[in-house]
C-alpha cells in the first residue's frame, strides 16, 4: 500500500495558510484612553469614541421618572454596588439611547474615580457577545455599560440566546463590572403578532414563547417611554433655546413649534431637537 502522506513542506505550507486566516487575537484594549468604546467584528476589536453624540442630562424633559430611576441605578453601579440591567422601551423619539448617553456622563461626574466606560455592541453583534465579555472581564478595576440600542427580534431570530449571557450568564455567569442598558420600542423585544403566531400553532402554546417573552423579565428595571403632550413638547424647546442661548420671542417660537410638529405629525423629542436644529441654524446659532 503507497504512502500518501503529504511532504513536510507541504504540510507547512497549508499550516502557515490557516494561520493567515485565522484573526489574529485581539490585544488587550487601553481603556484610559475614552470614555466609550464601539465593539466590532471581523476582527474583533473595540474602537474608541473620541467624542460621544449626546446631550445634558437636564436638558431630557419629560422623563423624570425613567430620568432619576436610571441615573441612580447607574451611579450605585459606579460606586461598585449592586445595580440591575435596565430595559428602556416604548415611543419613538422619546429620549431612550440619549438617556443612557448622558447618564453615563452624570454618573461618571458624580463618581469621578469610577472609571465606568460606555461600550456599544450592535443587535447583529449579539453571538460574539461571550468573546466581548471576556475582555471586560479581564479589566475588574473599570466599570463599563454594555449598550445596545433598538433591540428586538423576530420570531426565526436566535440572537436573543446569545444575550442570556449578559442577563443570566451560564457557570461563570455575568461579570461584576459589567452592566447592559438596552433599548427597545416593545417591551418584550418581538412583535405581539409573533408571539401570537407561535402560541397558536404550538403544542404547549403556553411553552412555545416563554423563553422569548421571558428575555424581558431578565432585566430588573423596565423603564417606559411614552409620547410627549403638546406642554412637554414645547417645554424640550424651550430648553433648548436656553441651553444655547437662542432668544426669540415666545409667541412667535410657539407658533412656529406647533407649526413644525404638526407638518411631522408627532411630537417627540426627537422631533423637538430637529425643529430646535433648523431654528437655531436660521439665527446662526452653532452647537
Amino acid at each position: 500500500m503507497k504512502d500518501h502522506a503529504l511532504p513536510d513542506d507541504t504540510l507547512k505550507r497549508i499550516a502557515d495558510a490557516l494561520e493567515r486566516l485565522a484573526p489574529p487575537p485581539i490585544p488587550a484594549p487601553d481603556f484610559a484612553q475614552a470614555e466609550a468604546f464601539v465593539w466590532h467584528t471581523a476582527p474583533d476589536r473595540l474602537d474608541p469614541v473620541a467624542r460621544v453624540n449626546r446631550v445634558a442630562l437636564d436638558l431630557l424633559v419629560g422623563i423624570d421618572r425613567a430620568r432619576e430611576t436610571l441615573l441612580t441605578n447607574t451611579v450605585q453601579f459606579a460606586r461598585g454596588l449592586p445595580a440591575n440591567n435596565a430595559l428602556l422601551w416604548g415611543a419613538r423619539g422619546m429620549g431612550k439611547s440619549s438617556l443612557i448617553k448622558a447618564v453615563h456622563a452624570a454618573a461618571s461626574e458624580a463618581v469621578p474615580h469610577s472609571a465606568l466606560k460606555l461600550v456599544e455592541i450592535q443587535r447583529e453583534d449579539l453571538p460574539s457577545i461571550a468573546r466581548l465579555l471576556e475582555h471586560l472581564r479581564k479589566a475588574p478595576q473599570t466599570r463599563f455599560i454594555l449598550f445596545c440600542d433598538d433591540l428586538s427580534f423576530s420570531h426565526d431570530d436566535q440572537h436573543y440566546k446569545s444575550l442570556k449571557a449578559v442577563l443570566d450568564g451560564g457557570v461563570e455567569g455575568r461579570p461584576d463590572n459589567v452592566v447592559l442598558y438596552a433599548t427597545s420600542n416593545r417591551r418584550h423585544l418581538m412583535p405581539r403578532d409573533m408571539i401570537e403566531n407561535e402560541r397558536s400553532s404550538a403544542i404547549n402554546p403556553s411553552e412555545a414563547v416563554e423563553e422569548k417573552v421571558s428575555l424581558s423579565d431578565r432585566f430588573g428595571l423596565w423603564l417606559g417611554f411614552h409620547p410627549c403632550d403638546q406642554d412637554a413638547f414645547l417645554a424640550m424647546i424651550d430648553g433648548y433655546c436656553a441651553a444655547y442661548g437662542l432668544k426669540i420671542d415666545p409667541s412667535i417660537l410657539r407658533a412656529e413649534a406647533v407649526e413644525w410638529q404638526a407638518t411631522r405629525g408627532s411630537r417627540s423629542g426627537r422631533v423637538a431637537w430637529q425643529f430646535f436644529t433648523d431654528l437655531a441654524g436660521r439665527h446662526g446659532i452653532r452647537f
